[in-house]
């Protein structure tokens, strides 16, 4: 289980990531007018790891990944097991069976085997097209809400902190309480 939630981890950085990088590096579709040569920009920043834990919407996601990711892994392990069992069944009475038995049987092991592949690599994909859908949810979210929290401020511009893009960053500039704190009281849970 600590593996799968490893495999949900990692996918869900991968795909804050990519979304990152998708979202800063689409052309803009606004053309605002060139900035006064002696006006300085303002530029904020969040944590997104801060909005990762903290933000109850991306936890709901995150957990409703996870169960899926753990649900998925019933279903292999149950397919694993017929295999197993299958295989076992064969080593043990395979002395007892006719040639013509035995081949049905290997034929039969080799089917649980494909079943157990195929099964495997539509779960994972299922799985990764369910994040990226419900990760897209989330940025969306984050967008509108930084779109509104932005009217007040005016930022030039607002990013996600990641350590690996950004080298210095001035904490007064860091806007993530007042994101999750907005996020959260935004969010309306599903009973």
């Amino acid at each position: 289980m600590k593996q799968n939630a490893w495999l949900v981890n990692g996918i869900l950085a991968v795909a804050v990531i990519v979304l990152y990088i998708l979202h800063f590096s689409a052309p803009s579709k606004q053309v605002s007018p060139a900035p006064d040569k002696g006006a300085s920009t303002k530029v904020a920043y969040f944590e997104i790891d801060s909005i990762q834990n903290n933000y109850e919407f991306f936890k709901e996601v995150k957990a409703a990944l996870l169960l899926k990711d753990q649900e998925n892994a019933k279903q292999l392990n149950n397919l694993k097991n017929d295999y197993v069992a299958k295989y076992q069944d064969l080593q043990k009475n395979g002395a007892l069976l006719s040639q013509a038995e035995v081949a049905n049987r290997q034929q039969d092991l080799m089917k649980a085997e494909k079943n157990y592949q195929s099964k495997e690599q539509q779960l994972s994909q299922e799985l990764q097209e369910e994040s990226f859908k419900r990760l897209q949810e989330v940025k969306k979210k984050i967008e509108v809400y930084l779109n509104q929290y932005n009217k007040g401020k005016q930022f030039a511009y607002i990013l996600s902190s990641n350590p690996d893009l950004m080298y210095y960053k001035d904490t007064a500039y860091d806007i993530t309480a007042d994101i999750v704190k907005g996020l959260n009281a935004e969010y309306k849970p599903k009973k």
